[in-house]
């Protein structure tokens, strides 16, 4: 994802000449540039770089402006619209008619033009050709000259923009199912229609024995295996074995295990995004990957009967830091879950922030709470509380061992220090399971 969607910013305005446009011109102009530096300066891309912004060369007055505009736009990766304008303008001859883009339309509260009677025009026409856009208008009226963004259009123009990058962001990516469905959970039926027609994305499958696969033949990067290994080794405390002596694993297998997982987190994060090295290695198809923004492991059961699951590669790779330092999560859902996969993308797209894949299974009533251990919840918890016991893929971000203005938070992980990725690793314990299938579990201290 190096090739990001840019906001295109569509100055519009009275066409005619003669005073009026003459008027309004570097009004209008610095209406748009003023939105772009507000979206320079309060938006990132998913790498953490600054969102790029794109605005017609000229007042958009007519069709033939409209069209020049629009030729820009696809040429610069475009991928939401914003149309801003002080005044009225003549409707369909400037609004944008791309098919794909979102669409916002600022209309300036002002009493000197008639912007309002411009902004409700032009919302009417794009229902009229099923074109839907979203309407900014101010509380407040302001003077024509007024190049202040009120508060409350401000919060709506970064709405609209994260909104409207998250579906530009969507667009032509995939969703990767590796294995199919989990368990008979409906949310791991992968709804082809709903990632095509709704998402604007693509369907990707492989099966699980590509794992295998990839594990037997050494299809990935051996030393980065090592590197990945080694960072487990020192980081990822694991803990006590509650099994009955008879039932649990030796150090060996313990041993092999571990190796497992971390090669299995390798694999799924290559089948994702791909990886240069394995083209080194000869293997130029699977380095291509899978342009997935999202994917899913089926594991349960037929996977989990007989191996480790799929818990530590979900949970790293949710995880906002893993040996390559602090970086970006990958969205990775646990039993092939899709629809609980494109809750997670929703959820990181609009707030850029890891996303907790956990098990809501249930709630704690204050009597209950007090009935079974004594105690009688208070503070925040007095209303009681409900009980999430992780299914797999729960960040690590998740610990609440970063920090935003004193409170626990989960931050964009350009905003992560060192000692907070540090303490969300300290506050983990990895245990093995209760011999019901051989895995390595998650569970937090």
């Amino acid at each position: 994802m190096n090739r990001y969607p840019a906001i295109g910013i569509r100055p519009v305005i009275d066409g005619r000449l003669g005073g009026v446009r003459e008027s309004l011109e570097e009004t209008t102009m610095q209406m748009a540039l003023n939105v772009a530096a507000l979206y320079t300066a309060a938006l990132r891309n998913p790498d953490g770089s600054p969102v790029r912004c794109v605005t017609a060369d000229t007042c958009i007055g007519g069709v033939r402006e409209a069209t020049d505009c629009a030729v820009k736009f696809e040429h610069s990766n475009v991928g939401v619209s914003l149309s801003v304008t002080p005044c009225w303008c003549y409707g369909s001859e400037t609004m944008d008619m791309h098919p794909y883009w979102p669409k916002a339309i600022w209309g300036f509260n002002g009493t000197e033009r008639p912007g309002a009677v411009y902004l409700a025009a032009i919302l009417a026409a794009h229902n009229q050709m099923g074109l839907p856009a979203f309407g900014i208008y101010g509380r407040d009226v302001q003077d024509l000259g007024d190049q202040a963004i009120p508060e409350d259009v401000r919060e709506r123009l970064l709405s609209f923009a994260r909104t409207g990058l998250a579906v530009a962001l969507m667009r032509g990516q995939s969703y990767l199912a590796i294995g199919s469905v989990s368990m008979g959970i409906a949310g791991s039926i992968v709804n082809n229609d709903l990632f095509r027609q709704y998402l604007g994305m693509r369907n990707e499958y492989v099966d699980s024995s590509e794992v295998l696969r990839r594990i037997e033949k050494k299809i990935y990067d051996e030393e980065e295996y090592k590197k990945a290994l080694e960072w487990t080794s020192k980081q990822c405390r694991e803990g006590q074995d509650f099994n009955p002596h008879a039932k649990q694993f030796g150090r060996e297998q313990k041993d092999k295990d571990w190796q497992f997982v971390v090669k299995i987190t390798l694999i799924i994060r290559d089948l994702m995004t791909g990886n240069p090295a394995l083209a080194a290695k000869g293997h130029g198809e699977e380095a291509q990957g899978h342009q997935a923004i999202v994917a899913g492991f089926q594991g349960q059961r037929q996977w989990t009967d007989f191996l480790p699951n799929g818990d530590f590669p979900e949970a790293i790779l949710n995880s906002s830091c893993d040996w390559s330092g602090i970086r970006a999560p990958y969205m990775v859902a646990t039993e092939n879950d899709s629809l609980n996969g494109v809750s997670m993308l929703f959820g990181y797209l609009l707030t850029q922030t890891a996303q907790i894949f956990a098990d809501v299974r249930t709630y704690w009533s204050p009597a209950a709470v007090q009935r079974v251990t004594g105690w009688m919840p208070d503070g925040m918890a007095e209303g009681g509380f409900i009980h999430l016991i992780n299914s797999g893929s729960a960040t690590l971000n998740g610990t609440g061992r970063q920090e935003m203005d004193g409170k626990p938070a989960m931050k964009p992980f350009w905003d992560i220090s060192p000692a907070e990725a540090q303490a969300c690793l300290d506050a983990t314990t990895w245990y093995g399971d209760d011999r019901t299938g051989r895995i390595i579990g998650l569970c937090r201290q």
